[in-house]
């Protein structure tokens, strides 16, 4: 099966940024909203940068809410993204897609730890997945001021990799199909790089 890419139109401001991170690894990635093109990938990107609220609400204009669930190859959600595959987002009360349990919330700031967190950071994987070979110890690049806490019992093992800002959240889930990182690959130098091509590696 060839690799075909299609990154699924959320509003997210990081769309062409995303596509060219694929083009660096020699994916041509269309950004779609047509539900055929989509569940024809072989591979599917739901990107996001800003809100959930706005995100769900473009979803669902595009009628893909109740469809997404429905996708068998593999699913990656980029920031906001990944914020959507859970239950719940505290950001305006957002129901999301359920795609892997648990509930998004907002970081704590402290005198020491702004919100929204931004900069470089230490992944740290605790479960061997294909998706994160060869990433433990990577730094990687965030902006985000909402997260699922890596302790959350909820989240019933999903949580595959963490990133201790204050409190330690989760950076990259995965439940079957679906996977999601909370740090922005397209912008995380050769540890995103890595991440994007495990990705496409899985079938």
């Amino acid at each position: 099966m060839s690799t075909r890419v299609v990154l699924v139109d959320s509003g997210g401001s990081n769309l062409s940024s995303v596509q060219a991170a694929f083009q660096r690894l020699g994916v041509v990635a269309p950004v779609s909203a047509d539900w055929e093109e989509i569940q024809s990938a072989s591979h599917v990107v739901l990107p996001g940068v800003g809100a959930a609220g706005p995100a769900m609400q473009r979803l669902q204009t595009h009628d893909l809410v109740g469809k997404l669930a429905s996708l068998r190859q593999p699913v990656l959600g980029v920031c906001v993204g990944i914020q959507l595959m859970f239950s719940h987002s505290e950001e305006a009360d957002t129901q999301c897609l359920n795609l892997i349990p648990g509930k998004v919330r907002r970081l704590s700031p402290s005198a020491s730890l702004r919100v929204p967190h931004m900069g470089w950071n230490r992944l740290d994987v605790h479960q061997a997945h294909p998706l994160t070979h060869g990433l433990d110890g990577g730094f990687v690049y965030y902006v985000h001021s909402y997260a699922a806490d890596y302790s959350d019992p909820e989240h019933g093992g999903y949580s595959i990799a963490s990133t201790l800002h204050g409190t330690r959240f989760t950076a990259v889930a995965a439940r079957g199909n679906f996977m999601g990182a909370q740090f922005h690959p397209e912008r995380s130098q050769a540890v995103g790089a890595k991440l994007l091509s495990n990705f496409l590696e899985l079938r």
